[in-house]
């Protein structure tokens, strides 16, 4: 297949490959942006973005597409070491950095995919994956400002992200105009002006990165994700839909103690087993069931609680305020 047999159709595929990879850059520029200038409508995207068929097609996409990219990336550069050593992408003159860039594309990608590893385990694994998986951890897979949090309170991630940031700044400033290049925008009037728009959207791009890495760690430290009204009122209305109770009802502040979870679910325990006690306060199997879903959120919801009460300098979060304002009700089957 000419896509695969030729240089020219490999480079093409490279070109097509990095041209979607750049939108997506671009894309996730954009998406980190919403994070500071309105988080709340970060999580709303990141809840849209959830398990969901769309997002799902658009992962495995994705996935597809930087595997694509890095195998023609290694065969075009074995191809071009065996044909000219180490002259990879040869045109006859090209400024110094780009030179630079052009003879380690592949190192730097190396760099940008470590740093992609990196990235992949603190956010998509934590949220998607664990979605799809079904096994949510103490913070649900919607709330991406917490994963932020999470992420940015190391004090080794900005420094991870900005050396990503930097090789992906030298492998793009390379490869965007190079991708237009492979496909014939290469004669002398549009060559010198797509190197312009290279250098200039990468640094743009890779700039924004890099501030909003620092602001991210600056809010993180500071707790901001934990502790701001607007996001906790929205993380109040999600757990609370997860345990059952309407957000106007539900509060961080009244949750019950672990005790007293247990004494609810040792009656649900001995109603379950009990025909007679079902038929006299009229429980049916979903009704039992829909108690054991109600206190499972309750203890998501402490472990949820805790985790909004502790701060970085604890390394245990206190307890939460021991009052069952509703578990009695909640817990106990309706008559």
């Amino acid at each position: 297949m000419w896509l695969t047999s030729s240089s020219i159709g490999r480079k093409l595929v490279m070109a097509i490959t990095g041209l979607c990879l750049v939108l997506f850059v671009t894309f996730h520029c954009l998406m980190n942006a919403v994070a500071i200038v309105y988080p709340a409508a970060y999580n709303v995207i990141c809840e849209f973005l959830g398990a969901n068929w769309y997002a799902l097609v658009a992962s495995i996409g994705l996935a597809t597409l930087f595997i694509f990219h890095i195998c023609y990336a290694v065969w075009l550069t074995l191809q071009n070491r065996k044909a000219r050593g180490t002259d990879r992408y040869a045109i006859n003159s090209r400024p110094a950095t780009v030179e630079w860039s052009s003879q380690n594309m592949l190192v730097l990608g190396i760099v940008v995919l470590a740093f992609l590893a990196v990235h992949m385990i603190q956010f998509w694994a934590k949220m998607q994956l664990e979605e799809i998986r079904g096994c949510e951890g103490v913070i649900p897979p919607s709330m991406g400002t917490l994963f932020i949090q999470e992420a940015f309170s190391c004090i080794a991630t900005p420094i991870i992200y900005i050396i990503g940031f930097v090789a992906l700044w030298f492998h793009l400033n390379h490869g965007v105009w190079s991708m237009f290049q492979s496909i014939g925008w290469d004669n002398n009037n549009w060559l010198p002006r797509l190197k312009t728009i290279a250098t200039w959207w990468t640094s743009i791009v890779v700039i924004l990165f890099v501030a909003q890495a620092i602001v991210f760690t600056c809010l993180a430290s500071s707790d901001y994700y934990k502790n701001d009204p607007t996001l906790r009122a929205q993380y109040k209305e999600v757990i609370g839909e997860k345990v059952g109770i309407p957000a106007d009802r539900f509060s961080f502040e009244s949750l019950p103690s672990d005790n007293e979870l247990q004494q609810a679910e040792e009656q649900l325990s001995a109603l379950e087993n009990n025909p007679s006690m079902q038929a006299q306060y009229g429980a049916t199997p979903e009704m039992i069931q829909q108690q054991r879903k109600m206190i499972e959120g309750y203890r998501q919801a402490i472990k949820f609680a805790n985790y909004l009460n502790s701060t970085n300098a604890e390394t245990e979060a206190p307890a939460v305020a021991p009052e069952a304002v509703e578990t009695p009700t909640e817990t106990q089957p309706a008559n």
